[in-house]
């Protein structure tokens, strides 16, 4: 009798199991999907090695959309596909593709996706989810991503640590885009926001 329960109980896990993987998998690769469109909305400044992109706020939103383990895994495709050379990068940039474009002048915040995507989620989870939250959240994240790209920019061009060259740095890798990250960064936290209030009234 035991084992007449047993076995469809155990069916039922590793049916569930399965699902969940699947699941997760799809979320994976949807996500990395929406980076990549982001990717493509793409201006280069002319003045600095660094476009200005829409990738940032595809990697708040997930952060605040998904849990930080999977936010950091969907992330983590993200890199292994554009390492892969499959065109999911940034376009325009005359580095090369595939690792060729994560060890360039963006690799830093390309890599720091991943951690950054994790934080945010794991703020936003642990805050009471309301807007101040949730702009806080996706704000630390953001200054995770601008701080790995400015000392990845700086080795890059093999900048030293005199206060002139970490002007440049700054100047290259970080002031052009606080305007642009600030959009960002409300922006996220405001579809978090909505997204978390509608379920709360269904």
């Amino acid at each position: 009798m035991e084992n007449g329960i047993a076995k469809p109980l155990a069916s039922e896990i590793a049916s569930s199991g399965v699902s969940n993987g699947l699941r997760a998998a799809g979320v994976m690769l949807a996500g990395s999907v929406l980076v990549a469109v982001c990717s493509h909305v793409a201006l280069e400044l002319g003045f600095t090695p660094v476009p200005l992109t829409l990738q940032p706020f595809a990697v708040l939103l997930l952060g605040m959309l998904l849990a930080p383990r999977l936010a950091a895994a969907t992330l983590g495709v993200y890199l292994l596909e554009g390492a892969a050379g499959l065109p999911v990068f940034a376009p325009g940039l005359a580095f090369g593709a595939g690792v060729a474009h994560l060890l360039g002048p963006t690799g830093g915040y390309l890599m720091a996706y991943p951690a950054a995507a994790a934080l945010v989620s794991y703020l936003w989870r642990r805050s009471r989810r309301g807007y101040s939250a949730a702009l806080m959240s996706a704000a630390a994240g953001d200054a995770a991503i601008l701080l790995c790209g400015f000392l990845w920019l700086m080795v890059w061009t093999h900048g030293g640590g005199s206060s002139s060259s970490v002007k440049t740095g700054f100047a290259l890798a970080v002031l052009p885009f606080l305007p642009g990250d600030a959009l960002k960064v409300v922006a996220a936290a405001a579809i978090a926001k909505g997204l978390n209030r509608a379920r709360r009234n269904r």
